[in-house]
């Protein structure tokens, strides 16, 4: 799965030109979809809803992880950070139109072609079950992330713009029955393990048992939010799902700089010749820091030994610093008492939740992805040099193919992810103690192979056998010592770490859960209350009279039951 993105562009590219060889229409080949059905390609189609497919998973998860800590969330306020535009993507790539990565060589999204290659199928002799099951999956998984997001989208009258030029929207407990459906006709298609026919499966190889997996795990992340513990368990207990890294459903990225680059995006932000592009997140930084878990050099590359107003790996005490961080000046307000404000100890140099100050220059300064997933640098304790007299950069931490290159992945579904959803669901403190212990133990397993790929590391530095084993022991005993939400919050803690890449079921969780109760609290006392759900896409709402802009982020998706907004989630 190597340069994935880099080979489907050119897939697409060249498909498009022969295409336009073969018709003196020459302004009519805008995409393959531009033409008739009978004379698309097949696996361009099914390209581009892979394509589609991967990009929201992206969007999703970094949503997902910025409202929940997991990654950096740069708004004071909740309504200004999550403008209408903030779902416009992955509305057009689910239903009609653009927003594919990297570029547009295809201009329509999943449902568009899926209805393509159901017609072609209907009028070829070729069996294109597997392009036609993979689409369904792809849109129901998208449909109910879209609901998880929205409360609501479309389904009915979606897709069919000669009958309903201006859809409207379904409630969200509609669409899940639908998704529910499609799962269900994806699974009929791809059970026979019907033939690729050539096309690219950028996921699995054209392994479809691998994708049967895939659908009942979508499956179970779907019952455990509605709380349908009867199909949930139904599910585990026949055991076909998503249960080991062999089966992760991810998405391989490449090392190539070329354009379209197919290297992973938090990559790209993050090794480049000026420095660290996003900062991550304090209060992730610093619970890994706090839990000694030895994860934190695999997810996090540090250029510095100190953070300015920290402790730096010496155990000294670093000066503030107005000019790279001005709030290491500042005194903690009374909302964040007990909480790390501005400075995570030994050179985790990040942000924490809601901090919109501006781009100071400490682009060499600052924490960079690591190797996992992003295919970053493994954390060896190299830190940057400055000459003493000069003080100029003697040893960048950051640049161009440094690392893993930028060969990470996008999780979208990992087994270790499967395990929380078991702890989730589970009965007793003692089978969610137990689905605690699996899930960090696959996470860590997985997280710990990424080491590989940066060559140039010092694995001396990498934790021992003996120090996961009794890391993992000591939070399975720290959960069964546990009561009420200290309990909780040692389990949600480890989810969210775990997550860490493919945040999006956080979101979920947190809106169900309330837990952990130990994130950070926004920058601004009063940031407004926390988004249940965005605003509707703002390209929709402008092109049809049937849909209304909401005024408010506090409308809840049908399975959210608990109180309101801002009392709900009580950290927030």
């Amino acid at each position: 799965m190597n340069k994935i993105f880099k080979q489907i562009a050119m897939i697409l590219a060249v498909g498009t030109v022969i295409t336009s060889c073969e018709t003196t229409e020459l302004d009519l080949t805008v995409s393959p979809n531009a033409l008739s059905p009978t004379q698309s390609d097949p696996n361009l189609l099914l390209n581009s809803i892979q394509l589609a497919y991967a990009s929201n998973q992206t969007d999703f998860n970094n949503l997902g992880a910025q409202l929940t800590r997991i990654d950096y969330f740069g708004s004071r306020d909740y309504f200004n950070g999550l403008p209408g535009n903030t779902i416009n993507g992955v509305w057009a790539r689910t239903y009609s139109s653009g927003g594919n990565i990297p570029g547009d060589f295809v201009s329509v999204g999943i449902l568009t072609n899926l209805q393509a290659l159901e017609e072609i199928d209907a009028l070829s002799d070729i069996d294109y079950s597997f392009h036609i099951g993979l689409g369904k999956l792809m849109y129901a998984h998208s449909l109910f992330q879209l609901v998880d997001v929205l409360g609501e989208a479309a389904f009915s009258q979606a897709g069919n713009a000669t009958e309903f030029p201006a859809p409207t929207l379904d409630d969200g407990a509609s669409v899940y029955d639908a998704a529910f459906v499609l799962l269900s006709e994806a699974e009929a298609l791809l059970a026979s393990g019907p033939s690729s026919q050539g096309a690219t499966d950028l996921f699995y190889g054209g392994d479809t048992e691998k994708w049967v997996k895939a659908i009942n795990s979508i499956r179970l992340r779907s019952y455990k939010n509605i709380n349908n513990k009867a199909a949930f368990d139904a599910i585990v207990n026949g055991g076909n799902y998503i249960s080991s890294a062999a089966d992760d459903l991810q998405l391989g990225y490449g090392t190539s700089e070329l354009q379209p680059s197919d290297r992973h995006p938090d990559f790209e932000a993050g090794y480049t010749p000026s420095g660290v592009g996003p900062y991550r997140s304090n209060w992730l930084m610093d619970l890994m820091l706090q839990n000694d878990d030895p994860r934190i050099r695999y997810y996090f590359y540090r250029q510095a030994n100190g953070t300015p107003g920290a402790i730096d790996v010496d155990g000294n005490a670093v000066p503030p610093n107005e000019e790279t961080i001005s709030c290491s000046l500042f005194v903690p307000p009374p909302h964040y008492a007990g909480f790390v404000y501005c400075s995570v100890d030994n050179g985790y140099w990040g942000r924490s939740h809601g901090n919109d100050e501006g781009g100071p220059p400490d682009g060499f300064l600052k924490t960079a992805p690591g190797v996992y997933p992003a295919g970053g640098r493994f954390d060896d304790s190299q830190f940057n040099e400055t000459d003493a007299i000069t003080g100029v950069l003697l040893a960048p931490g950051v640049g161009l193919g440094q690392g893993g290159g930028g060969a990470g992945i996008e999780p979208i579904i990992l087994s270790s992810y499967v395990d929380f959803w078991i702890g989730e669901m589970a009965a007793s403190d003692a089978e969610k103690a137990t689905a605690l212990e699996n899930g960090i133990t696959k996470s860590i397993e997985k997280v710990q192979t990424f080491g590989a790929l940066d060559g140039s590391a010092d694995t001396s530095f990498a934790p021992s056998d003996t120090d996961v084993e009794d890391y993992i022991a000591d939070i399975v005993a720290s959960f069964n010592t546990a009561t009420g939400d200290d309990k909780e919050n040692i389990f949600a803690e480890q989810y969210f770490t775990t997550l860490y890449g493919g945040g999006f079921e956080s979101y979920n969780y947190y809106r169900k859960t309330g837990f952990p109760t130990t994130v950070f609290p926004n920058w601004e006392p009063d940031p407004g209350p926390f988004p249940r759900t965005f605003l509707l896409p703002q390209n929709e709402v402008l092109n049809n009279p049937n849909l209304t802009q909401r005024a408010d982020l506090t409308t809840q998706v049908f399975w959210d039951t608990n109180p309101a907004s801002p009392a709900f989630p009580p950290a927030n």
